[in-house]
């Protein structure tokens, strides 16, 4: 009777430890390796290519993983599958709204630039509620509640 007893207690613990892990779960972020990506409807090369990317850097979140492909939403809720060596570890984020970009971590720091929605910026580092990114000539500080692809 112990031993059943037993058997249950780790069985019930072993499911709360897995949906508190399923919880706490980060949202994981990628970038495109490549000028060029084929995005296929199922993960494999055999499955049809549904859209090509074009930008390289471009942030996606990886969805679901099979074998060596991944299944990735992008900023404009597009899905589709990728292989692994089209991917690199994420670098770059998209701005959310029109923000303005601050030389310091700072809403009172002189503004250098008014940065669009969807704008590609490359991530250089983030401190707490900011993160200094540039993109072409602009270089400076955008808070993170302002962008997308952050891990």
């Amino acid at each position: 009777m112990k031993i059943k007893n037993l058997i249950n207690s780790i069985f019930i613990l072993s499911i709360l430890i897995s949906f508190i892990t399923l919880s706490n779960a980060e949202e994981l972020f990628v970038s495109l390796k490549k000028n060029e990506v084929n995005v296929r409807y199922g993960p494999s090369f055999e499955s049809d290519i549904k859209y090509v990317y074009k930008k390289i850097n471009l942030p996606l979140k990886l969805i679901d993983k099979k074998e060596n492909f991944r299944r990735i939403i992008d900023f404009k809720n597009n899905s589709g599958w990728i292989h692994i060596s089209q991917l690199k570890k994420n670098n770059a984020v998209i701005a959310i709204n029109d923000k303005v970009l601050f030389k310091k971590p700072s809403s009172f720091a002189k503004p250098m630039a008014l940065i669009k929605e969807g704008r590609l910026l490359i991530l250089e580092k983030c401190e707490k509620k900011w993160c200094k990114v540039f993109s072409s000539n602009y270089e400076g500080w955008i808070k993170k509640e302002n962008i997308w692809g952050l891990n």
